[in-house]
């Protein structure tokens, strides 16, 4: 006879689940054991944290959810970052936790939390299994409610008895494709109807725009319209940047070169916009108008209140959009002649031969080393800024960042995912010293792995974003300093290789040897964080008008 493990297996298998991330406890054995005889891979972890972020880098590049497992009590709870990083960036994700026996408790309270309680914050869903004739279709639920808009994850906890119970077979339930209607036709023309009136027109890209069922419909409306385009953090690479409607990335909320033509734009058309990402541009009285266009109603905020809604499957909306105002926008380029200046600026100094190296050609160099469908995977720290507004992308899910939770720790795992998804591509996690030691124990996994990835450590030695805050409010530099291991004995210790980079011609030379050679490869470079208060500070307070000012000059 089948036990509860057996049914959460099948049910898995069932789904398409191909693999599971797990640091499991005693009270997932019966789990592991039924994993063992199934065609469901299990990836031990060194942390629950690293298994919920592989999980949730799953579901952000396929849209389905990525599956992840611990025990009870502190497993459980390590798994709460992760919740919030897929809750909050709209990851689709299961996390399966044990528990303690419901029936009858022979160790009282020891380990025991109220996990479902503590995690509905932070899920979509979070359901105890009481039942093993239930499992089947409460693991159906579960991955219907992570993957529908807006994703994000759901918590099913298995008590051990559960678990290990027998019982009669009990059939799976049929997955059936649930497809999103699009827009309504009075929202289409409303829409239309104002960007036929615009004068300046500019399309804004969010990170739903990324989601992988949107791309090419989105990519057809920016070349059916020819209106330029910007993009927030987490929508770079839906449309190519590369194209000559590409105007930047909003990696600053405000005063940035891009904003020039946010600035003076009469309406924008933001995509997939998700107000939990850090504002791109902040809307006020005298600005432009906005067309939302989304899988989801727009979260009115203080500062984002569209005029105008389409809400439905973006790619098919966005085409009866086009098919409304093709070859009708006779001012659609209005905003192309800022191009060209917007992003001279961005591009300055960045083969500049300066030591320790800048952040603009550290941005520079890798993408010298990584394709075009290279993927690089950014933890948490001032360099994302820099690659942000900086490096060039031209396909979708290339660049993985985090500008929802914007949790540190999460780039190396998040690199791993997709070096296990896409062995064929170059894939290079870009890290802080800071953020790296904060999951490096996962280099083992990925040395076990026999992955194919390489880490850049950005060394120096300080939690160097706040740092900089710290000096721009006018604080004195305290508190936010600390030493590093010797990163190449470091890397080498765990299986992997390991390079220093002494000087700044080295850095690309040493980055595409490290690709060549194979395997997990380290390479730690010093970098020179004196250009933030340059560029970010002085420069764009020097030579970008306020809003106010452009807004009043229209």
């Amino acid at each position: 006879m089948p036990k509860g493990s057996d049914l959460l297996v099948a049910a898995l298998a069932n789904e398409g689940v191909r693999r599971i991330f797990t640091v499991p406890g005693e009270e997932n054995l019966d789990v592991v054991e039924s994993l063992r005889s199934s065609e469901v891979e299990l990836i031990l972890t060194r942390h629950e944290q690293g298994a919920a972020f592989m999980a949730a880098t799953y579901g952000r590049l396929t849209g389905k959810p990525g599956v992840c497992m611990t025990t009870l009590g502190p497993g459980a709870l390590n798994l709460t970052t992760g919740a919030a990083y897929a809750l909050l960036g709209a990851m689709p994700m299961i996390m399966i936790t044990g528990q303690k026996g419901i029936m009858k408790s022979r160790q009282a309270g020891f380990q025991i939390v109220d996990v479902v309680s503590a995690f509905k914050p932070l899920t979509k869903m979070s359901r105890q299994i009481v039942s093993t004739a239930t499992i089947p279709t409460l693991v159906r639920d579960a991955f219907r409610i992570a993957a529908e808009e807006r994703p994000g994850p759901v918590l099913l906890e298995l008590p051990e008895d559960v678990a290990g119970e027998e019982t009669d077979p009990v059939a799976m339930v049929r997955l059936h494709p649930i497809e999103i209607p699009v827009a309504h036709r009075a929202s289409l023309d409303r829409a239309a109807e104002m960007m036929l009136a615009a004068k300046r027109p500019l399309i804004m890209l969010g990170a739903a725009a990324s989601r992988p069922r949107s791309t090419a419909g989105i990519g057809d409306f920016v070349r059916r319209t020819r209106i330029p385009f910007f993009n927030t953090q987490m929508g770079k690479g839906t449309v190519p940047g590369g194209t000559n409607l590409y105007m930047g990335t909003a990696a600053l909320s405000e005063r940035d070169y891009v904003h020039e033509a946010v600035d003076r734009a009469d309406l924008i058309i933001a995509i997939g916009h998700d107000t939990i990402e850090k504002p791109p541009f902040i809307m006020g009285p005298k600005g432009p108008q906005v067309i939302h266009v989304s899988y989801t109603p727009a979260n009115v905020e203080q500062i984002y209140f569209p005029q105008c809604e389409v809400v439905g499957d973006v790619g098919p909306s966005l085409e009866l959009l086009a098919d409304r105002v093709e070859g009708r926008l006779h001012y659609a380029g209005a905003l192309l002649s800022l191009r060209e200046d917007i992003l001279s600026h961005i591009g300055d100094r960045n083969k500049e031969d300066r030591w320790p190296v800048t952040p603009q050609r550290i941005v520079h160099d890798v993408r010298q080393v990584i394709p075009e469908d290279g993927i690089i995977a950014l933890d948490n720290g001032m360099y994302k800024i820099w690659f942000a507004r900086n490096y060039r992308t031209f396909v979708a899910n290339t660049v993985l960042l985090d500008n929802a939770l914007a949790t540190m720790g999460a780039g190396l795992p998040s690199a791993m995912m997709a070096s296990i998804l896409y062995p064929e591509r170059r894939v290079m996690a870009v890290c802080g010293d800071g953020g790296f030691m904060m999951n490096s124990q996962e280099m083992e996994t990925a040395v076990r792995l026999k992955l194919n990835l390489v880490i850049l450590i950005l060394e120096d030695s300080a939690y160097g974003m706040i740092r900089w805050k710290q000096a721009v409010d006018g604080f004195p530099d305290f508190g936010l300093t600390f030493g590093n291991p010797d990163f190449v004995k470091y890397a080498e210790s765990y299986g992997a290789k390991g390079s220093r980079v002494t000087k700044c011609g080295d850095l690309a030379p040493t980055l595409e040897a490290a690709f060549k050679g194979g395997g997990v490869h380290l390479v730690v470079v010093p970098i020179d964080y004196s250009e933030n208060k340059r560029v970010l500070v002085d420069e764009l307070r020097a030579k970008v008008k306020p809003v106010e000012e452009t807004a009043e000059s229209r």
